[in-house]
């Protein structure tokens, strides 16, 4: 996929209509709006998520990120919340992405692969031709507790670059990005789009400040 100068923010772990709106007006292209996870931050009540993702307007896409494995309840989750984009942070089972796709027509896939090492490279690779993007965090699924996401650490950016090179749908890069790292992030990897959660937080709610400084920073390097 060739790189986007200029890429697409998603600014997720939305806890509200008002962090919606706001991360909307900054100029964000995506929302990710959180459901139950194992572990990390962010995750709001089903029926908050709903409330949320009504209000999102055309043109913005909601993510909604499950950590569900199976089909029937990634699908009642979809639509339960009616978001238009799934962001899938475990691995799936096979043929998992056909039943989706027949059962969710017009609704996006993003399958999240945790950057661990070269055997990233790989997933990303074999699961790419499944799914409309795919989107590289620092997580872990092999921990007890597993970690899906919200980390706040980065991950090592080369191996991004090259899952980048070697795969022709969109990738969106996450994991540790902040006002400070993300246009040496940019320039690294050239993802099509950034998803940022905790850099932009302070005592757990979205700062305006750090929201326009990410912004400057990923939009004008």
């Amino acid at each position: 996929m060739k790189p986007t100068l200029k890429p697409r923010i998603k600014v997720c772990c939305i806890a509200s209509i008002d962090e919606a709106r706001l991360a909307i007006e900054q100029g964000a292209s995506a929302v990710g709006l959180v459901s139950a996870m194992p572990s990390g931050p962010g995750p709001i009540p089903e029926e908050l998520i709903a409330e949320i993702a009504a209000t999102i307007p055309p043109g913005v896409s909601s993510f909604l990120l499950t950590c569900q494995q199976d089909v029937d309840a990634i699908v009642d989750q979809q639509k339960r919340s009616r978001v238009n984009t799934i962001q899938i942070c475990d691995r799936l089972p096979p043929r998992s992405y056909k039943r989706l796709r027949e059962a969710l027509p017009g609704v996006s896939l993003v399958q999240v692969v945790h950057v661990t090492g070269q055997e990233s490279v790989e997933e990303a690779t074999a699961i790419a031709p499944e799914v409309d993007a795919v989107l590289l965090d620092s997580g872990n699924q092999s921990l007890p507790i597993k970690e899906l996401g919200g980390t706040g650490r980065t991950h090592d950016w080369s191996l991004s670059r090259a899952i980048r090179e070697a795969i022709d749908v969109p990738l969106f890069l996450a994991g540790g990005l902040k006002p400070e790292n993300v246009a040496a992030a940019i320039r690294e990897v050239q993802p099509f789009g950034i998803d940022v959660c905790s850099g932009l937080r302070t005592e757990g709610k979205l700062d305006p400040q750090k929201l326009a400084a990410f912004f400057k920073a990923a939009l004008e390097g």
